[in-house]
């Protein structure tokens, strides 16, 4: 079992920048692919990157290219998600999600992953 423990939402302008962080709790020391994921209301959840454990091979949905970066200390059992140039459509809960991988193949269904965060909002203004 793994517990996700995300950090780092808030309430910032169009144009700023976020850092979000997700923990993960208990059996890290086998590989888990990582992601994040977004909902905001009425819509579905989104895919908005990936990183695998082995090689960091990474993922990201079209609307976040070139804005946001996914990263991973695999010594800490962290995960983050840089966001910059943030847009008022970038508002939602971001999840962080993890399932134990068996390639290097970074994974952007949401129904491959196992393990799932609490969410952390994010809310950009115009």
């Amino acid at each position: 079992q793994v517990r996700l423990v995300e950090s780092g939402g808030g309430s910032v302008q169009a144009g700023d920048s976020l850092r979000l962080s997700c923990e993960a709790f208990g059996r890290t020391s086998e590989p888990y692919g990582m992601g994040w994921f977004r909902q905001s209301p009425g819509k579905e959840r989104e895919f908005v990157a990936a990183v695998t454990w082995a090689w960091a091979v990474t993922a990201y949905g079209d609307s976040v290219k070139g804005r946001f970066t996914i990263s991973r200390d695999n010594a800490k059992n962290m995960a983050y998600l840089q966001m910059n140039t943030l847009k008022p459509e970038d508002t939602a809960v971001y999840y962080c999600a993890a399932r134990r991988e068996v390639s290097a193949r970074v994974q952007t269904a949401a129904n491959w992953y196992e393990y799932w965060g609490q969410g952390t909002q994010v809310t950009v203004s115009s």
